[in-house]
């Protein structure tokens, strides 16, 4: 795969961004290989995803950043750069189910899924062999009557692998409002609904009650305020009257992984901006 620089911006709306962001890396000879851009009308702001040729550039990341912050304090953007060769270390964390876990470590060892793995955290000690199979240091944190001294030592151990990116691959603990802020817009998560419908616990079970003729799930990133945090992504499967709660957990198993697979995959791209408490994907 072909090593590129990632920038994503965004900035109050305004008359040719585009053609100067374009000039800015056409005059470095940069070659742009996929360019998004959107404005959010109502609130008159714009954002921009630009993937360019690493080898086209002649210079590194660090001089492209000092190059380039003078035209985005000109337009007022905020924004970030990256380059596709450096990896996002994702650390994932588990409890007693492991669909979503297996299907991530899946895409990893394949190579469908371009980042690192550093560790896999849980609070139960299930899947141990099946991680160090893949290689994979395993942490076990008991969950105790002190759920902060269990939080603390979760935080160590990701502060300990420098991770980028948190996946609760079906955790099953409300994070504490500290560990949400700390590693703010870096935890995603699956809920196991089309949530807004049916936040809390057992949402299928909520679903059947309610008769609903669709079940889904939400990939979102956390925040202090359960299950509603920015949406990354959602999908949904059909079911009927005849669909029992175990039926729905069965049929949702194959929904939540997938769709936290393509949320985390629009994570490491950078295809994500968060807009207030939206996402804007630009895929």
């Amino acid at each position: 795969m072909e090593r590129v620089f990632r920038l994503v911006m965004s900035c109050p709306d305004n008359v040719g961004i585009v053609a100067k962001v374009s000039q800015f890396i056409a005059q470095h000879q940069g070659s742009i290989l996929e360019a998004n851009h959107h404005t959010e009308k109502a609130d008159n702001w714009f954002f921009m995803r630009n993937e360019i040729t690493a080898s086209s550039l002649p210079f590194s990341l660090a001089q492209f950043t000092q190059e380039f912050t003078p035209l985005a304090k000109e337009l007022s953007m905020q924004w970030h750069i990256s380059d596709s060769d450096v990896a996002n270390r994702v650390i994932l964390m588990c409890s007693k189910q492991s669909h979503c876990l297996t299907d991530i470590l899946n895409r990893w060892h394949s190579g469908d899924l371009k980042c690192d793995i550093p560790c896999v955290i849980s609070n139960h000690d299930d899947f141990r062999e099946l991680v160090q199979w893949y290689g994979i240091p395993f942490y076990h944190v008991p969950m105790t009557e002190d759920k902060q001294a269990h939080f603390d030592k979760v935080a160590q151990i990701i502060d300990q692998h420098n991770a980028d990116t948190i996946v609760l691959a079906r955790y099953m603990q409300i994070l504490p409002a500290s560990v949400c802020e700390k590693y703010h817009g870096r935890i995603i998560n699956i809920h196991h609904s089309f949530l807004p419908s049916f936040a809390g616990a057992k949402p299928y079970h909520q679903a059947h009650k309610r008769g609903v003729k669709l079940i889904g799930a939400t990939c979102h990133y956390v925040t202090k305020d359960l299950d509603a945090g920015p949406i990354i992504d959602q999908d949904v499967i059909r079911i009927s009257h005849r669909t029992e709660p175990d039926d729905m957990v069965r049929l949702g198993k194959d929904v939540e992984k997938m769709v936290l697979a393509r949320g985390l995959h629009m994570h490491i791209e950078s295809r994500i901006i968060v807009h207030g408490n939206k996402t804007i994907i630009l895929d």
